[in-house]
């Protein structure tokens, strides 16, 4: 009976409070829902009702019951403290959102952010990851004119050079003279289109600097640069000699970037070579090569070059050695050097101004990828590093050939096996191997890499 009679006030406190507020009226409403009331008028009235609820201090939690059961549950648990709860402002209970719809609903204070240093902006910029400047720049004008800006330009020339890309041609049939760049640091392939000039013609990507490809066709001769991001591009004047196959190209900046231009130099086995001046937008023929050369130098538009301080170097095999040439000075030089023995297909490399040697090792059945570096007090080779044993294992008893298409500090090599083209990569300072991920056609299948050469990606480099 006690409990009865305390139930009883409870009702009738609470049915004073809804009459104090005006509100009692819903409770009939609800209990008795066939009133004499117009229907419309009877739904208006409970809509006003609900929304006095929300502007009122409580907010009551009825765990999904309905209303006909309503009072009877919040008198039950009138007691537990946590099923009625104290809502300030009268403001449902905060839930939690996800992470797109925060910051879909965060705005930026204009007030704060239009007084952002240019500078510093574009300094920010400059340090993001190139795929994501990629995306930004079609956020507004503004910031896809960053690619002329010369301010920003000189915050790229700042940012420390990362690992480089990767350009790589492919002369199958269906897709024949289409590139491929390898982003080591995403291990992802992009596809950038060729420009048109150079869409039917058989190219070969045989140098690099400063974000810019050299690229040589090897049917009409021509030189050609481009940036691959941008699809910046040049073709070179015609030339004073005429160039066969059986040349070597290299590259050098003027200065950090290629504001300041870009020299080209390219040299036959015969001794004949030619430099080209990006400023001038001229071929010089500076004559042959001093007599202390030994000619022929056996070499062809896939030896690889590498550039320490402004000197290129070029590998050869007759003699064995490497030639080197200083673009500032104009002076030729040749390092008699034996090969390593048992070395097969091999290309130099460089890291950090280190002189560097990477080749196929084959004696009897068994081969392995090995990695040299130069002595300079001895002028001799001494073995660093080589391929893990397990991958060499794939190599036993079969046929392999090797070519390198990059050397610049990360090392992109291509190793065919019959009709197997498998592509690794070798970090030269981490002592590094990894397997590159195979470069699909559009339509599924694996494209066959022919040639390559590595680039520092830069977004504001111009041919």
């Amino acid at each position: 009976m006690e409990e009865l009679a305390m139930l009883r006030q409870l009702i009738g406190e609470f049915q004073e409070l809804c009459e104090l507020h005006g509100s009692s009226l819903p409770y009939n409403l609800h209990r008795h829902p066939h009133h004499r009331l117009h229907p419309t008028l009877h739904e208006q009235l409970i809509q006003q009702h609900q929304r006095l609820q929300l502007q009122r201090w409580c907010f009551l939690d009825f765990n999904n019951s309905t209303i006909d059961d309503g009072y009877y549950n919040l008198v039950m648990r009138g007691a537990k403290s946590s099923n009625f709860k104290m809502v300030e402002n009268c403001k449902p209970p905060p839930t939690k959102k996800s992470r797109r719809e925060r910051s879909s609903n965060e705005i930026m204070e204009e007030h704060i952010w239009k007084e952002f240093p240019e500078d510093l902006f574009e300094a920010v910029i400059a340090r993001l990851p190139i795929a994501i400047f990629f995306q930004f720049r079609s956020v507004c004008r503004k910031w896809n004119s960053l690619l002329s800006s010369n301010s920003f330009s000189q915050h790229c020339a700042e940012v420390p050079q990362s690992h480089p890309w990767f350009y790589t041609i492919t002369h199958e049939n269906e897709y024949a003279h289409s590139g491929a760049v390898y982003d080591p640091s995403l291990k992802k392939w992009h596809h950038p289109p060729i420009p048109s000039l150079m869409a039917n013609i058989i190219i070969f990507p045989v140098a690099s600097v400063g974000g810019l490809v050299c690229f040589l066709d090897i049917g009409n001769m021509n030189f050609y640069v481009c940036n691959p991001l941008t699809q910046s591009f040049k073709k070179l004047p015609p030339r004073s000699v005429r160039v066969w196959s059986r040349v070597a190209v290299g590259m050098t900046l003027n200065g950090s970037s290629t504001d300041k231009g870009y020299k080209i130099l390219w040299v036959g086995y015969n001794g004949e070579y030619e430099v080209y001046d990006s400023v001038k937008n001229t071929w010089t023929h500076p004559g042959s090569m001093p007599t202390n050369i030994k000619l022929p130098l056996s070499l062809n538009f896939q030896s690889q070059s590498i550039s320490v301080d402004g000197t290129l170097y070029f590998m050869c095999a007759e003699p064995e050695g490497i030639v080197s040439y200083d673009m500032a000075t104009g002076v030729w030089k040749q390092f008699t050097i034996p090969s390593p023995p048992h070395l097969a297909d091999h290309a130099i490399a460089q890291c950090g101004g280190r002189i560097m040697l990477v080749g196929l090792l084959s004696k009897n059945a068994a081969t392995c990828v090995c990695i040299w570096e130069l002595q300079k007090m001895t002028l001799l080779w001494k073995e660093v590093d080589r391929m893990p044993n397990i991958w060499c294992l794939d190599f036993y008893g079969k046929h392999v050939r090797m070519a390198c298409l990059g050397n610049k500090g990360l090392l992109m090599l291509s190793l065919r096996l019959g009709q197997k083209n498998r592509l690794v990569t070798y970090n030269i300072l981490n002592r590094e191997w990894k397997r590159v991920p195979g470069c699909m056609f559009p339509r599924g299948r694996k494209r066959w890499i022919a040639s390559g050469t590595a680039f520092h990606p830069c977004p504001t480099a111009v041919a």
